[in-house]
C-alpha cells in the first residue's frame, strides 16, 4: 500500500489499562488521510489515552496503532516531527509572549511555518506583547493551535479546540480546520461541542467505556436516531395525555427531556403540526420554536453513552 493510498490513522483492538480501570477497552479506528475525524465521548470514555497513545506519549497494553505508517510509541522520533499537537490546557511557558513562542517551537523543524504569519492567521497580533501567563482562556487556546501548526504537520490532533474561545475566535478557528482540510491536512479533533462535530468532521467516532460504540458521518449517525420526530418549545409541565391524544400518537411518544422542550416521536405531517398548534390554543400555551427531522447528534450521542446503557 503506498503512502497516498494507507490510512493516515489505523488503530486495531487497541487496549490500555492502569490498575483495574480499562481506559481503553478493545478499541479500533481508520482515519483517511485529509479527513477531518472527531473522537466523541463523555469524560472518562477513554479519548485522551487514545490520543496520547496515537501521539507517541503512552505505550498500550495490547492491539497496534500505526499513524502516518509508523508505530507511535516506537518511532516517535521519526514521527513527531510530521505531527502536531494542540493541547486542551498547559505546556505552554508562562514567561514568555506569543510570539516568543511561535519562533522557540519555530527553531524545532528543519521548514517550519512562518511565525509572524501564524500570529495573524490565529488572531493574535494584538497580544503579541502580552506574556502567555496573563492571556485570556481563549487567546492561550488560539496559541496552542498556531504552536501546533508552525512545523507543517501532515497530521494535527486538536484537544477540545474551541474551548474558552468567542464566537468570532471560534468561527476562525472552524475555517482553519476546514483549511487545514482543503491543504491535504490530516485532523483529528475531540469535542463537547456537538454543533463543532456536526459541522466540522467528515466522520466521528462515538466512544464509551473505551470502546468505540458507533462511527460514521454525522449524517449516517443521526440516522441510528430511528423515525422521525416533531420538536417544540413552549410552556414547561403541559399535559403529556392531552398532547398525545391531539397529535394521536401514544403516551410514550411524548417526552419532556427539559422543562418547555418536547419531543413527539412521530413524523410531523401537516395535519399534525395543525392539531398541535389548535391544542396549544386551547391550553393557551404558546408555541415558541417548532423542528422537525431525525434526531440530532446530540440526542444520539445521549442515548449511546448513557449511564444506564448495557
Amino acid at each position: 500500500m503506498s503512502a497516498a493510498t494507507e490510512p493516515a490513522i489505523e488503530v486495531v483492538d487497541l487496549e490500555k489499562r492502569y490498575g483495574t480501570t480499562r481506559a481503553v477497552d478493545g478499541l479500533s479506528i481508520t482515519v483517511a488521510r485529509g479527513e477531518v475525524f472527531g473522537l466523541l465521548g463523555p469524560n472518562g470514555a477513554g479519548k485522551t489515552t487514545t490520543l496520547e497513545i496515537l501521539e507517541g506519549y503512552r505505550r498500550p497494553d495490547a492491539g497496534t496503532a500505526h499513524v502516518l505508517g509508523l508505530v507511535p510509541w516506537r518511532d516517535g522520533g521519526r514521527l513527531r516531527p510530521r505531527i502536531g499537537v494542540m493541547l486542551q490546557e498547559g505546556g505552554l511557558y508562562p514567561g514568555v509572549k506569543p510570539l516568543e513562542a511561535l519562533r522557540l517551537f519555530a527553531s524545532y523543524y528543519d521548514d517550519p511555518d512562518d511565525p509572524e504569519r501564524l500570529l495573524d492567521l490565529v488572531g493574535l497580533r494584538e497580544a503579541q506583547h502580552t506574556l502567555v501567563r496573563r492571556l485570556s482562556g481563549g487567546q492561550t487556546q488560539r496559541l496552542s493551535l498556531a504552536l501546533a501548526l508552525v512545523g507543517r504537520p501532515e497530521l494535527v490532533f486538536l484537544d477540545e479546540p474551541t474551548a474558552g474561545m468567542d464566537p468570532r475566535a471560534r468561527a476562525t478557528t472552524w475555517q482553519l480546520v476546514r483549511d487545514l482540510r482543503e491543504s491535504g491536512v490530516t485532523v483529528v479533533l475531540t469535542t463537547h461541542a456537538m454543533d463543532e462535530a456536526e459541522h466540522l468532521c467528515d466522520r466521528l467516532a462515538i466512544v464509551d467505556r473505551g470502546r468505540v460504540v458507533a462511527c460514521g458521518s454525522p449524517i449516517e449517525l443521526t440516522a441510528l436516531g430511528g423515525d422521525e420526530e416533531l420538536r417544540f418549545a413552549s410552556r414547561a409541565g403541559l399535559d403529556h395525555v392531552g398532547l398525545a391524544a391531539a397529535m394521536r400518537v401514544s403516551l410514550a411518544a411524548v417526552q419532556e427531556p427539559r422543562p418547555g422542550d418536547y419531543v413527539v416521536a412521530a413524523s410531523a405531517t401537516t395535519d399534525r403540526i395543525a392539531q398541535l398548534a389548535l391544542w396549544l390554543r386551547d391550553e393557551n400555551a404558546v408555541l415558541r420554536e417548532l423542528s422537525t427531522g431525525r434526531r440530532s447528534l446530540e440526542d444520539v450521542f445521549l442515548r449511546l453513552t448513557s449511564e444506564d446503557r448495557a
